[in-house]
């Protein structure tokens, strides 16, 4: 039995029910649709019906799904598709801006300048493809706290292998000091901007 994830948010219409998922690729995609969460929101808000149909087609986890429903849509009144959708849409871009950085390495780092909501989400494509190596479809259709769990968990991972910079750092026989410091930055690194995460969700929730 498939279990669907805690994070996906239903939206029903009629006979037709479609699960967002406040993925990567819809963070991505619906941050830069209106030039920022801001002028989003707003957009929801007012009910824009052209804005409310990119957000289930762009975080719907089955677009065909996503599709019917919008296409179920046509000829509604104003009214009844800000019934439908501003509460579901609301809800995930509140998602999208509030990812869980109170775990893991994420809650021990400072906290630093805020980051552009754009570079954050091209980090974490870079951490989810790179670092993790998931290929671009689990990727772009994580969310943002499973890419975050996911990369803490590999980094507790180098650490119980290389251990860490609090570890002893006297040299062991037979590994030089360069080798040392390797294994101890392989530990520590990437130096992903794990404090700005926390500044932007701090600014955005405020």
């Amino acid at each position: 039995m498939n279990m669907r994830p805690a994070s996906d948010i239903a939206l029903t219409y009629g006979d037709h029910t479609v699960w967002l998922r406040p993925s990567l690729r819809a963070a991505t995609v619906l941050e830069r649709l209106h030039g920022g969460f801001v002028p989003l929101l707003q957009m929801v808000q007012q009910g824009h019906t052209g804005t409310l149909r990119e957000i289930v087609l762009n975080s719907a986890t089955d677009r065909a799904a996503g599709q019917r429903l919008v296409g179920a849509m046509k000829g509604a009144t104003i009214v009844t598709i800000h019934k439908a959708l501003v509460t579901p849409a609301f809800a995930l871009i509140t998602a999208l801006m509030t990812p869980d950085t109170d775990k893991g390495e994420a809650a021990k780092a400072p906290t630093s300048k805020p980051v552009a909501w754009a570079t954050l989400y091209a980090d974490l494509y870079k951490i989810a493809t790179g670092w993790l190596g998931w290929s671009p479809a689990t990727a772009w259709a994580a969310t943002l706290p499973e890419i975050l769990s996911a990369f803490d968990g590999h980094i507790d991972q180098l650490k119980a292998i290389h251990g860490t910079a609090d570890d002893d750092k006297t040299e062991t026989p037979g590994m030089s000091a360069d080798q040392q410091q390797a294994n101890i930055d392989a530990g520590l690194d990437p130096e992903f901007d794990r404090e700005g995460l926390r500044a932007l969700k701090a600014r955005h929730t405020s």
